[in-house]
């Protein structure tokens, strides 16, 4: 079987059910395990090269439906290409993309395995950090402009799982645009962003956190509340997640151990 994914994702996942070795052609960005830049590239996420997916001869094309373009995805099936959607909603999506294209590409026994480290590492982060004390929290997607993630996304089950509230929980959309003053009205006790610089993670008074330094009386500032995360371990839904959410669960833990991390003030001022 030749494999092409159309999101880097999706190549994580083919590699996580041992079905790497089919895999002919992947986009821009896909760079984990190490063995997928080697991959040919057909373009990004949001502009696929169909000739060059044509001069892969694939059998077999994971196409992301909120990421890639309906149109491409509708002229691939329509040129003869077998193309499954795989669009992760929740955490356990996850290990059922993993079962998925193990059972599409014959590699279901290491598929199984994989899929089963993801389930039962979740439920031990679950267990672990489920029932303690909730702590409010702004996860910040990106800075400019500012983008969140809302309950109905897989971060933000993995803010609930984390005993985390979720500010923006009840939003509308998987992925809103929010202004810095609501964040600032809603008080969160805990503000973790998104770290794109290259190399180890940003120090908490730099980019992109800066932004929020100029309001000291904010709780996430008061009580050491500020964090950043790689967001290839949280942002990217595969197997690094389990990594990822466990940051994010140890980031919240910190406030919620620090005696004097509660607060029931009204919004801060500047």
């Amino acid at each position: 079987m030749r494999i092409v994914t159309l999101s880097p994702h999706l190549a994580e996942l083919v590699y996580a059910a041992g079905a790497g070795r089919q895999l002919v052609g992947v986009v821009a960005y896909s760079d984990y395990p190490a063995a997928a830049r080697q991959v040919p590239r057909v373009g990004d996420a949001f502009r696929v090269d169909l000739e060059a997916i044509a001069s892969l001869r694939p059998d077999l094309i994971l196409g992301w439906p909120s990421g890639n373009s309906q149109v491409v995805l509708d002229r691939l099936r329509r040129m003869g290409y077998r193309v499954i959607d795989l669009e992760p909603r929740t955490l356990a999506d996850i290990a059922g993309h993993i079962r998925l294209i193990g059972m599409a590409t014959g590699t279901e026994a290491s598929a199984s395995r994989a899929a089963e480290a993801w389930d039962s590492g979740l439920a031990a982060l679950r267990e672990r950090y489920s029932n303690l004390e909730p702590v409010s929290v702004f996860y910040q997607i990106a800075a400019q402009p500012l983008v969140t993630a809302t309950g109905s996304h897989f971060i933000g089950e993995a803010i609930r799982l984390c005993g985390g509230v979720n500010i923006f929980e009840t939003a509308a959309g998987l992925t809103p645009v929010v202004s810095q003053e609501s964040v600032i009205a809603a008080a969160p006790e805990v503000i973790i962003a998104a770290d794109y610089e290259p190399g180890p993670a940003s120090p908490a008074d730099a980019s992109p956190l800066q932004m929020w330094r100029s309001w000291p009386a904010l709780p996430a500032n008061r009580h050491g509340g500020l964090f950043v995360l790689d967001p290839d371990l949280l942002n990217v839904p595969g197997q690094r997640m389990l990594r990822g959410i466990g940051q994010l669960c140890a980031s919240i833990d910190t406030v919620r151990r620090d005696e004097g991390g509660r607060t029931s003030s009204p919004a801060p001022q500047p």
